[in-house]
């Protein structure tokens, strides 16, 4: 089979585009012909070598990254129930990767078919990205009153984030990187689109918004413009943090709480561990009903050393995808 493998950590361009032995499904696993492998930023990170541990750890090499994939069943592994072969099925690997390639080997008790109507990319986005949104939802508990400020907005959590939170009826403002991705969060139902390469646009959007405060901040960025969202938070606000691309976590301190009283969360991590199927499910339903659809930015297998450069010089849009 052709894959990628990475035989030395280090930039994108130690992912290497060349063949493989074919998988073999052990008992209780499945053979994916893979229709679509997802591009998770932390696949960047355990790459470079940067990091590793916990309940991802670093990998031995040679390795195949890549842990969300969606296909079709070619063969199931010994005793296994024959009736999975020719469905189309996404699952999350888990701790253990293999999904850069065309041909993967999965549990068979993490499966979820999928529909008809469900594209590979869509499902690959719901079964990675999709699980973490819908954890980091079961914590903002937002409701139709909110203002609700989303950073990142055209990325692949925040997209998501914009759509959820129109669907709750709430005020949605999404701030992105130039006006292509401003656009983009436009049309996925966001009342105010705010540019964050403009020095200005805290100015701008305190103008849009005249007396109205930001009650809800969803943070994956960090850094400058997290710092600034966060000064925008009003009387009583809540901030939910689960990253920080833009180079640091939010600064904040106990007076920054008690004199706005405000209530700051880390949404993610270990607390979302013994959870994962349960979002996983969420987050499948929520793209099977159509009420969230993914943005997805594509790239054949054989150029995922590019995909990689693309996410890291965050020239991307939604949840990066390998088509092989």
């Amino acid at each position: 089979m052709k894959t990628i493998r990475l035989h030395a950590f280090g930039p994108a361009e130690n992912l290497r585009y060349e063949e493989a032995p074919d998988p073999v499904p052990g008992e209780g696993q499945v053979l994916i012909r893979v229709e679509a492998a997802g591009v998770h930023l932390v696949d960047t990170m355990l790459r470079s070598g940067a990091a590793g541990g916990g309940p991802i750890p670093v990998p031995e090499l040679p390795t195949i990254p890549g842990r969300e994939v969606a296909g079709r069943v070619e063969a199931v592994g010994p005793e296994g129930d024959t009736a999975w072969i020719g469905k189309r099925v996404v699952v999350h690997l888990g701790p253990v990767p293999g999904g850069y390639a065309e041909l993967a080997v999965a549990k068979v008790e993490s499966l979820y078919e999928l529909p008809d109507h469900v594209d590979a990319a869509q499902a690959v986005a719901a079964i990675g990205t999709g699980r973490t949104t819908a954890g980091i939802l079961s914590q903002a508990q937002l409701t139709a009153d909110d203002v609700i400020l989303v950073t990142a907005a055209a990325g692949g959590i925040g997209s998501y984030l914009v759509q959820a939170a129109r669907n709750v009826g709430a005020t949605v403002i999404g701030l992105a990187g130039g006006p292509d991705k401003v656009q983009l969060v436009r049309d996925l139902g966001a009342h105010h689109a705010v540019d964050y390469r403009d020095p200005d646009w805290a100015t701008v959007l305190k103008n849009e918004l005249g007396d109205r405060s930001i009650t809800v901040l969803l943070d994956g960025v960090g850094g400058e413009n997290g710092q600034q969202a966060f000064e925008l938070l009003g009387i009583g606000g809540r901030v939910l943090m689960f990253g920080w691309s833009g180079g640091g976590p939010i600064q904040l301190t106990t007076d920054d709480l008690m004199a706005r009283g405000l209530t700051a969360n880390w949404s993610i991590g270990p607390k979302m561990m013994p959870r994962l199927r349960e979002l996983e499910r969420t987050a499948l339903e929520e793209t099977f009903s159509g009420r969230w659809e993914a943005l997805v930015t594509s790239f054949p297998l054989s150029e995922a050393a590019a995909a990689h450069q693309a996410l890291e010089d965050r020239a991307t849009t939604g949840k990066v995808v390998l088509i092989p």
